[in-house]
């Protein structure tokens, strides 16, 4: 998910008579008909495969065994979306977040939490801290979202609509905002970052000549940098390859390591003049 404005805020946040607001679902609207359209969508896609066949047979055939099951397919799709749609709504009306606000502008004493169907508010005082969670696959952001931890490991996620403008903005301008907010209670804003490790093995994982592009360092390196790092292997032998056996490395930490690589090399310039470029 690539980001916009790194310093822009434009329609994330917004100052209301009552205090300083942090958008998550700026439509409502708009958020029930991605949750409708998805419920729709998602199972007539399953189905639609099936029940084109069994149209195809059944007009050739005139079977009526046939038709009852046709009949019987596009009951169980009507079935699967009227309980997706009403899973959706549900799920929605009590998990999703719209937005939050810090009460009152200065020194505020509460956050005013909104939902689709109804507002909580929760003392500033209640917080344990705020969390800022980014997640990454292949060293590309895919998602931003908002935690609140409060008291008995209680916690709160806030998560943005699909292509909601708080998606977008760059982290540290979000983390220097909500510290702005939190500062006078001395509540704690702090960054986690997670990686995505779910790839199919072997057809995700990469090989040793990819690592080292990545890497910036030659084949031969790459070993025992994956061991140093902690990198997962995996040794197979490809179908037509006879008995030759390939070291496939799991991607999950890649763009992690090549990140702690940039760092040691700007450390030690020298040393990072003086590399071989990677073999071919």
């Amino acid at each position: 998910m690539a980001t916009g404005d790194p310093e822009s805020l434009a329609g994330v946040v917004s100052e209301t008579a009552a205090g300083a607001r942090l958008v998550f679902v700026p439509s409502r609207v708009r958020a029930v008909g991605f949750a409708l359209g998805s419920s729709l969508l998602v199972p007539l896609w399953i189905a639609a495969p099936l029940l084109l066949a069994f149209l195809v047979v059944a007009v050739l055939t005139d079977s009526g065994v046939v038709w009852v099951l046709v009949r019987v397919v596009i009951g169980l799709a009507i079935l699967a979306v009227a309980g997706l749609v009403l899973a959706s709504m549900w799920m929605m009306a009590t998990t999703t977040v719209r937005w939050i606000e810090f009460r009152p502008h200065e020194n505020p004493a509460q956050v005013l939490i909104a939902r689709f169907m109804r507002s909580k508010a929760v003392a500033v005082a209640d917080l344990e801290r705020v969390a800022v969670v980014e997640r990454f696959r292949l060293g590309q952001r895919k998602s931003i979202k908002v935690v609140l931890h409060m008291e008995r490991g209680w916690k709160i996620d806030c998560e943005p609509d699909f292509r909601a403008p708080v998606s977008l903005v760059g982290t540290p301008c979000l983390l220097a905002w909500l510290t702005g907010r939190l500062a006078p209670a001395r509540t704690a804003v702090e960054y986690q970052k997670e990686s995505d490790q779910n790839f199919l093995c072997p057809d995700e994982w990469w090989t040793a000549s990819a690592l080292a592009a990545l890497w910036q360092v030659p084949v031969s390196a790459v070993d025992d940098l994956a061991d140093r790092h902690g990198i997962r292997t995996y040794r197979y032998t490809p179908r037509g390859a006879g008995r030759d056996t390939v070291t496939i490395y799991h991607p999950g930490r890649a763009h992690d390591v090549a990140e702690e690589l940039r760092g040691e090399r700007t450390l030690r310039p020298e040393a990072g003049g003086a590399e071989p470029a990677p073999d071919a």
